[in-house]
């Protein structure tokens, strides 16, 4: 008897701390870059994985919904946001003025510089990537694309040229291989490649940027539920451990 009260009693908590949520028990769908470690990407089992997919799992459990990842095309992920193709994008996602205008964005939870990569003993420098004639190489659709293409126009001196790619992984190859001198992105991913490549981390440009769980606009009770998992999150030893295993960020 004593057990089956007390078993009662778990389901009845665990159904009034879920009561108030208009998500659980539902099944949503994260929007992620396949090719963006460490903190989204397909692993070689064809699985989604990363510190945002770990993370956004974690806060989907914690707030009693399900959550499922898609790899999409970056470019044109914003619009399928928006358009409801999927219903978030958890995925090392900048918040910029752009975007901010066509979603909202969570609290956000982690810093990030934007750098430029060059082979490992090049010598480059920031200066000579903007004014050498180098070819810059930087992954469509986002933050850096744009920033590099507004503020290239006010900078007469700069006389890079631009190749696109679909991800800052394939920029890193070719930066290997000699099709390009150098590559812009955000710092995780060439943090990451740096460890097993032979590249270097030039030096940085712009400001650093932070990054958002992005929902749309009148999703307004998602992104509550969002903000609040995520506020657990950062305060749960789980979060210590993401960043161990991650990026290599000791406890």
């Amino acid at each position: 008897m004593l057990r089956k009260f007390t078993i009662m009693a778990a389901v009845l908590a665990l159904s009034l701390a879920f009561a108030g949520t208009a998500f659980a028990g539902k099944t949503l769908i994260n929007g992620i870059d396949a090719n963006y470690p460490p903190f989204a990407y397909v692993d070689k089992d064809g699985k989604p994985a990363g510190f945002d997919v770990d993370a956004m799992e974690w806060i989907a459990a914690k707030m009693g919904f399900t959550v499922k990842h898609k790899p999409m095309e970056w470019s044109t992920i914003v619009q399928s946001l928006v358009s409801k193709k999927i219903d978030m994008v958890c995925s090392g996602m900048s918040i910029t003025e752009e975007r901010a205008r066509q979603v909202s964005f969570s609290d956000p939870y982690w810093t990030v510089a934007q750098v430029f990569i060059a082979k490992k003993g090049s010598g480059l420098t920031v200066e000579q990537v903007f004014t050498g004639g180098k070819k810059l190489g930087v992954q469509s659709g986002t933050s850096e694309a744009d920033w590099l293409d507004k503020e290239k126009p006010n900078k007469p001196e700069w006389n890079y040229t631009v190749r696109f790619y679909d991800s800052a992984p394939l920029a890193i190859e070719d930066v290997i291989n000699g099709r390009i001198d150098a590559a812009a992105m955000d710092i995780a991913p060439a943090q990451d490649a740096q460890r097993v490549k032979p590249i270097e981390v030039v030096g940085s440009f712009t400001d650093p940027e932070y990054f958002g769980i992005a929902v749309r606009k009148e999703d307004k009770e998602l992104l509550e539920t969002i903000n609040k998992g995520l506020a657990l999150l950062k305060a749960d030893p789980y979060w210590e451990e993401l960043k161990a295993k991650y990026l290599g960020e000791k406890h």
